[in-house]
């Protein structure tokens, strides 16, 4: 049964006879990832004047002034209601990198959330981060399958689980987070990650023996593996997932269908960046098993007003960003070209130093090739000192850092794609690290690579069409922008959600200031 969302919802609970006991709402989150702004139809910051001509989404005053509502409804109508977010607060805007958590932490205590697990980008600032996240808030914040106890500033400020009592009816949350974490963030080594099922296993059975029959696994380790917990995990009744940013939802075109059931136990996702609020509805019988699985994510657009006390917050917390743009970074030795009249052609300055900058912050997992899209290059920086401000001029879009394997066929079905409109000054030029190749513009598309090879060690090796090579790209290309379908088609081991390209780019010119920029030859035309 599919109820759609919103108002309507609303309305059909209100009307609906008193008397359903066991009736709960989720209300619930994941991957905002420091979208504190509202966001255009792209995932990045609205300016404001889009934003009051109705062109953007989300951001925490609409998504407050959404949450009020519903929840006020609900209660009047004598529902229960709790409010979740199932990681990956952290991360993702100048908020972030400005406040490192303290705005996400405001803000989610003034719209009262009952719990938060733990996201893989929790950690991207070290245990530390996360420590100074959790001296802000009062809601528990919880995974169950890491063991904090030898962090000096994590331990016994994690729990398991949580029991949440709702007007005598005890919910229990239980959590996990992707044990892949360790590559993807910086937990350290004194966070020890176990199996996702066998740490749900284990407290929904210390749950069960406390009593309590209603169980919510609130998780981050994305919809696949979500799937298989489902039907992995017995005494679960739903789970309230993260991190793959799967964008479910019973109206819009593309997405899946809103709640995904595997076997009796929903399984939801609310997509991320704050653009939809979830809504699930569970019914219960006397033992606490799930008899009904209804709802939908709610669209924050236009039509939802945001909270005005909180958006004036927001833009005095917006305020100091200018200065943040006014940073000093880094220093050039030299100009370097970033114009679109020659990124998007061939070898230029700004496309190495991007694809060299991606290629040193994962080199050490394995990764040996970089590619950006020239088009997603959109400024030059002067020679001189760099201000975040001009590091944010070269990449705008808020895109991360994505990592995954691929065999050299689909590389060069990639070059071949990155190649297949020059003529036309396309934005899909590859421009790359750790690999160089040779074209020829005058043959057909689709045939225009004439060489290309691989670094290894000093020296230079043939890419060979059967061996899996460690790529970095952009989570724009990995998704199939700019017609690389190949990377998200036959990508393997993907990882989408990185660090902030600006940051990488940023990080990497200061460890190389004053950076001396430079052509070598990688990119030929024959």
């Amino acid at each position: 049964m599919i109820i759609r969302p919103g108002a309507a919802l609303v309305a059909l609970f209100l009307s609906a006879a008193v008397g359903q006991a066991d009736r709960l709402h989720i209300l619930h989150v994941n991957d905002l990832h420091s979208r504190i702004e509202p966001i255009t139809k792209y995932d990045s910051t609205c300016a404001p004047e889009d934003d009051a001509a109705g062109e953007c989404f989300g951001g925490v005053a609409r998504l407050a002034a959404k949450v009020a509502a519903l929840r006020a409804d609900l209660e009047a109508a004598g529902e229960r209601v709790i409010l979740l977010d199932a990681g990956d607060q952290f991360q993702g805007s100048l908020m972030y990198t400005t406040y490192k958590g303290a705005a996400e932490a405001e803000f989610m205590e003034a719209m009262g959330f009952d719990a938060m697990a733990v996201g893989n980008h929790e950690f991207d600032d070290g245990p530390e981060g996360l420590a100074g996240f959790l001296d802000k808030v009062s809601f528990p914040v919880i995974s169950g399958n890491i063991d904090v106890s030898g962090s000096g500033v994590l331990a016994g400020r994690v729990g398991n689980h949580v029991v949440l009592d709702l007007d005598g009816m005890k919910v229990g949350i239980v959590s996990a987070l992707a044990v892949d974490t360790v590559e993807t963030s910086s937990p350290g080594d004194d966070v020890v990650f176990s199996d996702e099922a066998e740490a749900l296993r284990a407290d929904v059975a210390t749950l069960t023996a406390q009593g309590v029959e209603k169980i919510i696994a609130l998780t981050h380790v994305g919809l696949s593996r979500d799937l298989d917990l489902a039907a992995e995990v017995p005494g679960i009744d739903a789970i309230v997932g993260g991190h793959s940013h799967t964008l479910m939802n019973n109206v819009a075109e593309g997405a899946l269908p809103y709640p995904q059931m595997v076997g009796g136990v929903p399984v939801v996702q609310a997509f991320a960046y704050g653009k939809y609020l979830g809504h699930l509805v569970l019914e219960f019988d006397a033992a606490g098993t799930v008899t009904a699985a209804s709802g939908d994510t709610i669209l924050l657009d236009a039509s939802v007003t945001p909270d005005a006390a909180m958006a004036a917050r927001v833009a005095e917390l917006a305020g100091p960003i200018a200065e943040v743009k006014a940073r000093v970074v880094a220093e050039a030795a030299a100009d370097i070209d970033g114009g679109r009249e020659t990124c998007r052609i061939g070898e230029c300055t700004m496309g190495n130093l991007v694809a060299d900058a991606m290629l040193a912050r994962v080199r050490d997992q394995g990764v040996s090739i970089a590619i950006q899209n020239g088009g997603g290059l959109r400024a030059s920086i002067a020679a001189g000192q760099v201000t975040m401000g001009d590091v944010l001029g070269v990449l705008p879009f808020q895109n991360t850092l994505s990592t995954f394997e691929a065999t050299g066929a689909t590389v060069l079905a990639a070059l071949e794609n990155g190649l297949s409109q020059i003529d036309e000054g396309a934005g899909r030029f590859p421009q790359v690290a750790g690999m160089r190749y040779v074209f020829d513009p005058a043959a057909d598309a689709g045939a225009r690579v004439v060489s290309a090879e691989v670094r290894e060690g000093d020296g230079w090796v043939t890419l060979d069409p059967g061996r899996t090579y460690g790529v970095v790209t952009n989570n724009y290309m990995r998704g199939g922008g700019d017609g690389y379908a190949m990377f998200e088609t036959k990508g393997m081991n993907a990882y989408d959600f990185g660090p902030d390209l600006a940051d990488v780019l940023a990080d990497y010119m200061a460890a190389n200031a004053p950076y001396q920029p430079g052509l070598d030859g990688r990119i030929t035309m024959k």
